[in-house]
């Protein structure tokens, strides 16, 4: 086992049990806020780092290359989505938060 293949696991081990903590929430939580929260560590988390453990085992070159500008825009694009429809399912719940800033 090489030093770079250690470094992999080191990130994917959390990487993957941020997934799987973010599933369970999906699966047992019933508001659908608390559901929304607990899936927002996935994308903002969870996949970046499995996506970063493949990047090192991967090694240096445009492999890597390509899987670090996709872990960014899961990481950006991850936050941008939960926020949207946080405020989306916000305004279209009668019984959601009064104050919705608009």
């Amino acid at each position: 086992m090489t030093a770079r293949h250690l470094a992999a696991l080191v990130l994917l081990v959390p990487g993957c049990a941020a997934l799987l903590l973010s599933a369970a929430g999906l699966l047992l939580l019933r508001d659908v806020y608390d559901r929304l929260h607990a899936l927002a560590p996935a994308s903002s988390l969870g996949a970046p780092l499995v996506v970063l453990a493949l990047a090192v085992d991967t090694g240096p070159g445009r492999a890597a290359v390509k899987l670090l500008f996709t872990g960014v825009l899961i990481a950006a694009g991850g936050a941008v989505t939960t926020s949207a429809l946080g405020r989306v399912t916000a305004l279209l719940d009668p019984d959601g938060p009064e104050e919705v800033e608009h």
